[in-house]
């Protein structure tokens, strides 16, 4: 019996001692990431190393971030970045995540920088850095194309507005006094508008460029809201250098006029300047 109890004891030691090595390992790799792997080298030079800068967006967002027929990975904001990468003189690796994980993925160093039309604002300000504004957007009020009644915001009142309910623009339209007509999205509140349901709707500039650069030959954008909404490239916070760098590379890419271009291309109107 006393063998048996020292055999039991010898075993139960050897179990305590095995997962105090395992707790300490386990501390250990949580302290280890790869700022501290690579011996005080910043995110930015680790970029240069491996000449690939890699880059969070979503893949299904046209038209900034979407496959097109032949599968390729484009939109507005692909080729952007695109452009800033090579003038970096690094290659670009995307990594497509779905909009909910998207600040994970950041935060957990899956990618570099967001490229999704991430728009600045005070919160995110507080957790995160953000290269220059690449794009500019606002409110607009959309009408028929033979409309001549509206062409304000003030013209709003006792108009019927095509919206989407929780939106914020839903909120403007009944601010200036619109009665709201219920809609799921853009496209269905222009077919609303055409089949005479609703007089007009208040949308986000850049979609209703899209919508018209794709079919919009009844509509039309007859007034734009002063407040701009600005979107940028996202980053963890302590990474200087490498919002420096994608900034020097914007900027380039204003002066020469290419950021101009690109916006053209997909929008037919500069929607990279205020």
């Amino acid at each position: 019996m006393k063998r048996l109890n020292k055999l039991i004891f010898t075993l139960i030691f050897a179990v305590v001692a095995i997962s105090l090595v395992a707790c300490g390992s386990g501390e250990n790799n949580n302290e280890t990431n790869e700022d501290n792997t690579n011996e005080g080298k910043n995110l930015y030079e680790d970029i240069k190393e491996k000449g690939v800068l890699t880059v969070g967006t979503e893949g299904v967002y046209p038209p900034f971030s979407f496959h097109n027929d032949e599968g390729k990975l484009t939109g507005y904001d692909v080729e952007v970045i695109r452009e800033v990468a090579k003038r970096m003189g690094v290659e670009v690796k995307f990594e497509e995540t779905q909009w909910d994980a998207m600040f994970a993925g950041l935060n957990a160093g899956r990618f570099d920088v967001i490229a999704n039309q991430v728009g600045i604002n005070k919160d995110r300000l507080a957790n995160y850095d953000f290269s220059i504004p690449y794009t500019y957007s606002s409110a607009v009020v959309v009408v028929p194309k033979d409309n001549t009644d509206i062409t304000s915001f003030e013209d709003l009142k006792g108009k019927k507005s095509a919206q989407t309910l929780t939106s914020n623009y839903g909120e403007i339209a009944k601010e200036y006094g619109a009665e709201l007509v219920s809609v799921e999205g853009l496209f269905q509140a222009a077919e609303v508008i055409k089949q005479g349901h609703a007089d007009v709707t208040v949308n986000d500039k850049l979609a209703v460029l899209d919508y018209l650069k794709q079919k919009g030959d009844d509509l039309k954008i007859v007034a734009e809201s002063d407040e701009k909404s600005e979107m940028a490239f996202t980053f963890n916070k302590g990474n200087e250098e490498l919002v420096n760098a994608v900034n020097e590379a914007l900027e380039s890419m204003i002066e020469d006029g290419t950021l101009s271009n690109i916006a053209i291309e997909w929008f037919g109107e500069d929607v990279s300047t205020k």
